[in-house]
C-alpha cells in the first residue's frame, strides 16, 4: 500500500469548495437540501485511482472515523501565463478528487 499523504496533497480550498462542504446544511433552497452527505476537495497525485484516493482518505482521518461513499475526480490542464519579464510560460496541472462522505461524517479543521 502506498503512503496515504503520497496520495493525498492537500485540501483544495477555494469559494466552490467550500459550498460543496456545507451542502448538506443547506436550508435555504429545496434541491439543496437534499444532498445529506457533505463533499470535500483534495489535490491529488496524478497517478492515483479511485480506490486509492478513498482508502487514503480514510487512513488519514481514521481517528475521526469517516467513510468514504463516492469519490470523483478531475485532471486540470495546465493554463498559459506569463512569468517575469514576460516570459512564456504555463501552470501546473493537477488532479482534484471530490470525497463524498457518509451523511453525518465531517472532517473538522485542526
Amino acid at each position: 500500500m502506498k503512503n496515504p499523504y503520497a496520495i493525498i496533497k492537500k485540501r483544495h480550498v477555494t469559494e466552490k469548495a467550500t459550498v460543496l462542504e456545507q451542502l448538506h446544511t443547506a436550508e435555504s433552497n429545496k434541491s439543496l437540501k437534499r444532498c445529506e452527505a457533505p463533499k470535500y476537495v483534495f489535490e491529488v497525485d496524478l497517478r492515483a485511482n479511485k480506490q486509492e484516493i478513498a482508502s487514503a482518505v480514510e487512513a488519514i482521518y481514521k481517528e475521526q472515523k469517516v467513510k468514504v461513499t463516492k469519490v470523483n475526480t478531475i485532471r486540470v490542464k495546465p493554463k498559459p501565463k506569463r512569468r517575469g519579464k514576460g516570459r512564456p510560460g504555463f501552470t501546473a496541472a493537477f488532479k482534484k478528487a471530490i470525497v463524498t462522505m457518509e451523511p453525518g461524517d465531517s472532517i473538522e479543521q485542526l
